[in-house]
C-alpha cells in the first residue's frame, strides 16, 4: 500500500472510529429488516463525510482517489453497505465538479444541503444493465423544460436521496445521444416505485425511479447535450475502484479479522481450530488475496491521482481492480463460512452476512464478465 498522507491517516482513524461505534452495532439489524438506515446518514453529516469530494469553498477537502478507498475501505470492514450511499454522493458530486457550470454547482450544492444531502446515480434501467448505451429514459426538450419519460432500476440510495443524477436519452442512437440531468426528488411526474428485495446488501434503499411526464428546468443539463457518455466513462472508473473495489475489500478484511479471533476460541478434539494446518493454510490464503487486491486497489488510486496515465491504461487498472477485489472478497467471506462451520451458515454470526454482500459485488458497476472483456478488449487491442 502506498503511503498515506499526515491527513488521510486522520480521516482514516475518524472513520474507523465511526465504524467501529456507529456503523457495526447496528449492522445484523439493519440486515434483518432492510431500513434505510437513516442514523448513519445523521453520523455521515456531522462528520462531513458527504461532502468529502467537494472543494474547500463548498465545505469538502476536495477529497482525491485514494482518500475516497480509505474512506470506503474502512466503512465496509464494518459493514459492506454502509458506505454505499457516499459512493452515489460522491460519484454525482464528481460529475457535477467536472461538467456543471459555477451557477449550477451553487444551486445543486446548496440543495443538497438540505434533507439527507445524499444523491443516487441513476444509470440502469429494467433492461439496460451492461449495455447501458442503449438506456431508454427519454427526455425531450419542451421550451424550457425537458419532459422525461421511462424508468430506473437498482438505484442504490434512491429511496431517500434529495436529488438524483440521471443518464437520459436526448438525441441519436447508443452512446451518442445520452445527457446527463439533475432531478429534484419533488419534481412533477417524478416518483419513487417498488424497492428491491435482495439477498444482500440490505439498507441501501436500491429502488425503482419512475418518470411520468416529468417536468425538470432545461438548466438541469449537466454538460453538453448528448456528450453524457464521456462524463459517465470518466466517472465510472473512479467508482469501480473507490465504490465496488473498496467496498469488496472491506468485507472481506471484516470476514477474515472476525474468524481470526472466531479461530483462536473455538475448541475441538481439545485444541482451538487455530492450531490445525487446514485452519492455518486458509487463513493464510485468505490473508494473502486480500493483500493482493489492496496492493492493486491502492495503486490503480495511486496512478488517478498523479498522472493519470492513458485512459486505456487505467481502464485496465480500474477492470482489474474491480474484478480481482470482488472475487476474492468473494472467496474470502465464502472461506470464512466454512472456517465457522455450521455456526458460519446462521444467521447469529456475521459471516454469512458477509458472504452474501460480497455477491454483490461481483454484480454491479459493471460486472466481472464485462470487466474481463474489457480488459481482454484492451490487451489485444
Amino acid at each position: 500500500m502506498i503511503q498515506l498522507t499526515e491527513e488521510q491517516k486522520m480521516i482514516r482513524d475518524m472513520v474507523r472510529k465511526i465504524a467501529k461505534e456507529k456503523i457495526a452495532p447496528r449492522a445484523a439489524e439493519i440486515d434483518e429488516t432492510d431500513e434505510f438506515p437513516m442514523d448513519y446518514v445523521e453520523v455521515y453529516k456531522e462528520n462531513n463525510l458527504f461532502k468529502m469530494v467537494l472543494p474547500e469553498k463548498h465545505g469538502g477537502i476536495d477529497a482525491n482517489t485514494t482518500t475516497l478507498c480509505v474512506i470506503v475501505e474502512e466503512l465496509a470492514k464494518a459493514y459492506a453497505s454502509a458506505p454505499q450511499m457516499l459512493i452515489t454522493t460522491g460519484a454525482a458530486l464528481h460529475i457535477l465538479l467536472k461538467a456543471a457550470t459555477e451557477a449550477q454547482q451553487m444551486r445543486f450544492f446548496k440543495r443538497l444541503e438540505q434533507g439527507t444531502q445524499a444523491c443516487s446515480f441513476a444509470l440502469t434501467e429494467p433492461n439496460h444493465g451492461s449495455d447501458a448505451g442503449s438506456l431508454q429514459t427519454k427526455a425531450v426538450l419542451n421550451g424550457d423544460h425537458y419532459i422525461i419519460n421511462g424508468s430506473k432500476a437498482f438505484i442504490t440510495t434512491g429511496e431517500i436521496a434529495e436529488m438524483h443524477l440521471v443518464f437520459v436519452r436526448t438525441g441519436g442512437e447508443k452512446t451518442k445521444g445520452i445527457s446527463v440531468i439533475m432531478v429534484d426528488k419533488n419534481t412533477p411526474g417524478f416518483r419513487v416505485g417498488k424497492k428491491e428485495h435482495k439477498m444482500g446488501f440490505a439498507g441501501t434503499g436500491t429502488v425503482e425511479l419512475i418518470f411520468e411526464d416529468a417536468k425538470v428546468p432545461k438548466d438541469s443539463i449537466v454538460g453538453k447535450v448528448n456528450e453524457g457518455w464521456s462524463l459517465l466513462l470518466n466517472i465510472a472508473n473512479m467508482m469501480r475502484v473507490w465504490g465496488a473495489g473498496c467496498t469488496a475489500l472491506g468485507n472481506a478484511q471484516g470476514a477474515l479479522d472476525y474468524v481470526v479471533e472466531y479461530a483462536k476460541q473455538r475448541f475441538q478434539f481439545g485444541k482451538p481450530i487455530a492450531s490445525f494446518q487446514a485452519i492455518q493454510f486458509m487463513l493464510a490464503d485468505m490473508a494473502i488475496l486480500i493483500e493482493s487486491a489492496r496492493s492493486l486497489i491502492y495503486r490503480t488510486a495511486y496512478v488517478m491521482d498523479t498522472d493519470g496515465g492513458s485512459f486505456k491504461n487505467i481502464e485496465t487498472l480500474v477492470c482489474m481492480s474491480k474484478c480481482y477485489a470482488a472475487d476474492v472478497g468473494m472467496k474470502v467471506t465464502t472461506d470464512a463460512v466454512q472456517i465457522m462451520g455450521g455456526y458460519g451458515y446462521t444467521k447469529e454470526y456475521p459471516v454469512e452476512r458477509r458472504m452474501r454482500d460480497a455477491k454483490s459485488v461481483q454484480i454491479y458497476d459493471g460486472s466481472n464478465q464485462i470487466q474481463r472483456v474489457v480488459i481482454s478488449r484492451n490487451l489485444l487491442g
